[in-house]
């Protein structure tokens, strides 16, 4: 994880006291951070899109829009909810604190404040929210790699299943169509037993981008295990498939793999099965594209084969 680091965020502080917002701005950069400044809710607010500060220090009392309009405003725009506000005031009116957390603040500070307080705070929620973002990329990152293949960075498999799962059941109850390809590369295991398996391992990721080059944006392309991959066409029947399947073969037979000092040449066989009323599952229409791949590495590799009545 990134260590927290003052000159890492922006704080934003909007007083109408010039007094109070040149003690904040030479103690707050004073201790690394980035601040910015507003007079009044009405600048503060429309520059907020462009500045996107870490945190708010907010005057309680301003003319115009006082600091609980402000605050509601601000936290009104989802954008905004996470950016944490903390109040500067010199009321003690309890009702006017307690406004202040129903709508959003998560902390105040008493006027004349004490500096050093006002540094501990700050750098409290600063961390905070330091913290909570932090995790929020890990657990985009986590989620990230349970749906993708290490190797290529396309679909793994069990995502796979989990979104033609899906699909499946939108076809059967909306009576859509689509299609499924599982590709194999030809004599894989000469190629690992010739150049290595680090060469084995680029020719995967040179076939895994050659297939998703070939789909649409609403296609889906996984590793499927091994040396194979299977590919998801949306709203597309047999014969489109068809076409998608040969011109892969096509795209990938007709080009020379350099890697190190090798050059090599590589095929792919395919087996393609569209979606019928008469499929049960989509382990069924697997079943019949893998039943129609092997087909096509018995017949002599390096084709794409249908099964009817599968």
């Amino acid at each position: 994880m990134v260590n927290y680091n003052p000159k890492n965020f922006l704080i934003l502080a909007v007083d109408d006291n010039a007094v109070n917002r040149i003690l904040l701005d030479k103690l707050l950069t004073k201790e690394g951070y980035n601040t910015k400044f507003f007079a009044n809710g009405e600048d503060a607010m429309s520059s907020l899109e462009k500045i996107n500060p870490d945190l708010i220090l907010l005057d309680l009392m301003m003319p115009k829009i006082n600091g609980l309009e402000l605050c509601e405003q601000i936290k009104l725009n989802p954008h905004f909810q996470e950016i944490p506000i903390i109040f500067i005031t010199a009321s003690d009116d309890k009702k006017d604190l307690l406004k202040a957390f129903d709508l959003g603040a998560v902390d105040y500070i008493m006027k004349p404040f004490h500096n050093q307080e006002l540094l501990a705070r700050v750098k409290n929620h600063m961390e905070l929210k330091f913290t909570r973002d932090e995790l929020k990329k890990a657990l985009v990152e986590l989620e990230k790699l349970a749906k993708t293949d290490e190797l290529t960075g396309i679909s793994n498999r069990r995502n796979f299943l989990a979104l033609a799962q899906r699909e499946f059941h939108l076809a059967k109850r909306q009576k859509r169509v689509f299609s499924l390809l599982i590709l194999d590369i030809d004599y894989f295991k000469r190629i690992n037993d010739t150049y290595g398996h680090p060469v084995g391992d680029y020719v995967i990721i040179y076939v895994a981008k050659e297939c998703v080059k070939c789909l649409r944006k609403e296609d889906l392309c996984a590793r499927w295990g091994g040396e194979e991959f299977i590919i998801f066409l949306s709203e597309t029947n047999l014969k489109e498939a068809l076409i998608v399947a040969n011109r892969i073969r096509r795209n990938i037979e007709n080009q020379n793999i350099v890697v190190e000092s090798y050059k090599i040449n590589v095929t792919v066989s395919v087996g393609v099965c569209a979606y019928g009323d008469e499929a049960e599952s989509i382990d069924y229409i697997i079943s019949c594209a893998d039943k129609a791949l092997l087909k096509a590495k018995k017949n002599g590799k390096n084709q794409v084969v249908t099964i009817n009545n599968c």
